[in-house]
This record gives C-alpha cells, sequence and structure tokens, in this order.
C-alpha cells in the first residue's frame, strides 16, 4: 500500500519525491495492530519535521494514516511513514513547507535473520540526528561492501570511532557493560528502548576499531529486526551465540508494544 494523506498517491507526488528527495521518515514494524516505540517514533517525526520544514505534524493523523494502511493486514508489516512536500521544487527549497505524509506497508522482515558481517568506512551522514531520505552514500557504501562478501558497512567518523551502521545502530558488550558508541548517529527507536530496560551496566564511550579484539559481542538494532548478531567487522570475530544476545532479545520482546 502507498497512500497520500488516505488516498492512493500519484505519480507527481511520487515523482517530486524520488526528484527531489527532501524529507524525513520512519519505520516501524507493526503486529497485531501494535507498535513497540510507538511514542518514539512519533517523537521523531515531530522533531525532524521541526528540523527540515519548521512544522510539526499531527500525531493523531500520523496514527490514524497508519491503522488505515494495516488495517486488513493478516500479519506482521513494515510500515514506513515519510514526511515530504510534493510542492517544494528544487529551485525555491526555501518556499514555504506544507509536508504531505506518505504512508507506505511491505512485509515484515523474518524474526531472526543470520548474523552480519560488516566491513568499517570513513563516512559521516548530512544531518546524522534527521531520519531524512538522503540514503545515496549508505546504500553506495552498503553496495561496495556486498561486492566484496560483506552483507553490511559500519560507519566510522574523523576519529575511527564507530558510529552507526548503514541503516541501523550498533552496541557491543565487553563481558560486563553494554558498549554504546559516542559518536554522531541518528538515535535509534530500539536502541532506546533497550537503554531503558537493560537490567545490567552500560556505557557510551568512543569505540575504535582497536578496542574490537577486546569485546565478545556486536550487535546491530532496528525496528524491523530488533536485536541482529554481528558475526564478524572487519575480520575480527564475535560470539553470534553469546547469552547476552538472548538477554537483549528478551528485554526487547518485554517492551510493551503501544496500540497505533
Amino acid at each position: 500500500m502507498t497512500e497520500l494523506d488516505g488516498e492512493p498517491a500519484g505519480i507527481r507526488e511520487l515523482t517530486a519525491l524520488a526528484m527531489i528527495n527532501y524529507g524525513h521518515f520512519t519505520t516501524m514494524r507493526v503486529a497485531d495492530g501494535r507498535v513497540r516505540g510507538l511514542s518514539l517514533h512519533l517523537d521523531r517525526l515531530v522533531r525532524d519535521s521541526g528540523v527540515l520544514f519548521g512544522t510539526a505534524p499531527d500525531r493523531d493523523r500520523i496514527r490514524e494514516l497508519a491503522r488505515r494502511a494495516v488495517a486488513e493486514a493478516t500479519g506482521p508489516l513494515t510500515v514506513r511513514v515519510t514526511v515530504y512536500d510534493p510542492d517544494l521544487g528544487l529551485e525555491r527549497p526555501g518556499a514555504e513547507a506544507r509536508p504531505r505524509i506518505l504512508v507506505t506497508t511491505r512485509p515484515a522482515a523474518a524474526p531472526s535473520p543470520p548474523p552480519l558481517s560488516v566491513r568499517t568506512a570513513p563516512h559521516r551522514r548530512d544531518l546524522p540526528e534527521v531520519k531524512h531520505v538522503g540514503l545515496f552514500g549508505l546504500l553506495r557504501l552498503r553496495r561496495l561492501a556486498q561486492l566484496d562478501g560483506y552483507d553490511d558497512v559500519l560507519l566510522t567518523d574523523e576519529r575511527g570511532a564507530v558510529s552507526e551502521g548503514a541503516t541501523w545502530n550498533v552496541g557491543f558488550f565487553d563481558g560486563h557493560r553494554l558498549l554504546w558508541p559516542e559518536a554522531g548517529c541518528l538515535p535509534g527507536v530500539t536502541q532506546e528502548l533497550l537503554r531503558r530496560g537493560h537490567a545490567g551496566p552500560q556505557h557510551t564511550e568512543p569505540i575504535g576499531r582497536d578496542r574490537f579484539g577486546g569485546l565478545e559481542a556486536a550487535f546491530a538494532l532496528n525496528a524491523g529486526v530488533g536485536v541482529r548478531a554481528i558475526r564478524s567487522i572487519d575480520g575480527v570475530e564475535f560470539d553470534p551465540g553469546h547469552p547476552v544476545l538472548d538477554v537483549l532479545r528478551e528485554e526487547y520482546a518485554a517492551t510493551a508494544a503501544e496500540p497505533l
């Protein structure tokens, strides 16, 4: 399903998104009409609209449109809510914006995907704190990694410290604590839910490639799959069956899902 403000999206409006590529989005896994971290997803849309457009979308309207999109679903869906203005042109992006809400759905990913093999690459997303639609740099790096036999790419900043994956947050376990990268990245919903729900110690600090050999587990996080094991980064092996990963999955699964 692809609907703009509750109506079938027209070719003109979709062409504008493809050609201008200015907007932001959030992606949610919806099961039985409920979403883990729904309030955080809505907070993100409001916050990012303020940054990109100087406006705030109506939270209840977003929920209404998302409910409509999943009304006849028979299984879990991935729902993407994109906020953009199809009338905002290339020549005058500074014109007054009237953002609209595009809702698209697709079948949700498998709940237990295989562990990832990734490599690092120096890259900083434009405006990393915003989940914007400018994905070219990320997809290019992911493509190059896959052509070289990896599954995905993990970004590093100007210090060589890891920041985030192409479309996911990253975390590590050193045998005692969860470690979160201290670097510019998108504040992920799944990551925030685990920060709040994890019972053990955790810390945020710079994590360079020289640290990988001393860490026991690494994992990717996003709303589509929850907690996904990373089995190697730049050839450094991690335990994809480490018990801490099951703990994190259980903690995430225990997070109450909110109704749309």
